[in-house]
């Protein structure tokens, strides 16, 4: 069985660095091009944040990007782009990292369509407002799943329902952001703890 691997989103300052680099998770994310969301960093601060990062991926988290932007994610170095709403083709024939391909409702049309295209390597499921904590249909998640593709795991994680989550819908990665925070939007060291513990720990028993 594959290891599960996490994803800790939205990092915004040292101190979040400090923590996922403690608790070595796998994929780090951080949010731009994005002004709507509170956890919005223009390039060149995430670009040096992502540089703090110990052996962990990095990953642009974006929405609808322009040709312009990815190569500004590209040439930051970045390890992945996540897009969320328009994937344009100019986007996808011009991206030179892997792609994290984000869906905010099941359109099985458009899941087939990309589980057929080589540069995109995960398929994320978020709930229908990114960012917001809410949770997805994990039960909707199945016929996602038949894909040749990593499936991740997004939209209302939590330390108390990860575990519940991972039961229901197997994913290869789990995804987390608000339901590791502080009410001042960077994460709480202690939650962060405890959904990592509580995420690895169930895929060991399962």
């Amino acid at each position: 069985m594959e290891e599960l691997k996490i994803k800790i989103c939205g990092l915004t300052n040292e101190s979040d660095i400090k923590i996922v680099n403690r608790l070595k998770i796998d994929f780090a994310g951080f949010v731009l091009f994005f002004p709507k969301s509170k956890r919005n960093l223009e390039i060149a601060r995430a670009s040096e944040l992502k540089s703090k990062l110990k052996d962990i991926s990095s990953v642009a988290v974006t929405v609808s990007p322009d040709p312009s932007q990815l190569a500004m994610i590209e040439n930051a170095g970045f390890d992945y782009i996540q897009i969320h709403g328009i994937m344009s083709r100019e986007v996808y024939e011009n991206c030179n990292i892997p792609i994290i391909r984000a869906f905010n409702s099941l359109d099985i049309d458009e899941i087939e369509k990309c589980s057929r295209l080589d540069k995109i390597e995960i398929l994320l499921f978020d709930a229908a407002e990114p960012g917001s904590g809410k949770q997805c249909d994990w039960n909707s998640l199945s016929a996602a799943k038949q894909y040749n593709k990593k499936i991740a795991l997004a939209g209302g994680l939590c330390p108390d329902n990860v575990c519940n989550a991972i039961k229901c819908v197997s994913p290869n990665i789990v995804d987390v952001s608000s339901g590791v925070e502080h009410s001042k939007c960077g994460k709480d060291p202690i939650l962060c703890e405890n959904f990592v513990r509580n995420a690895r720990n169930t895929k060991k028993s399962g």
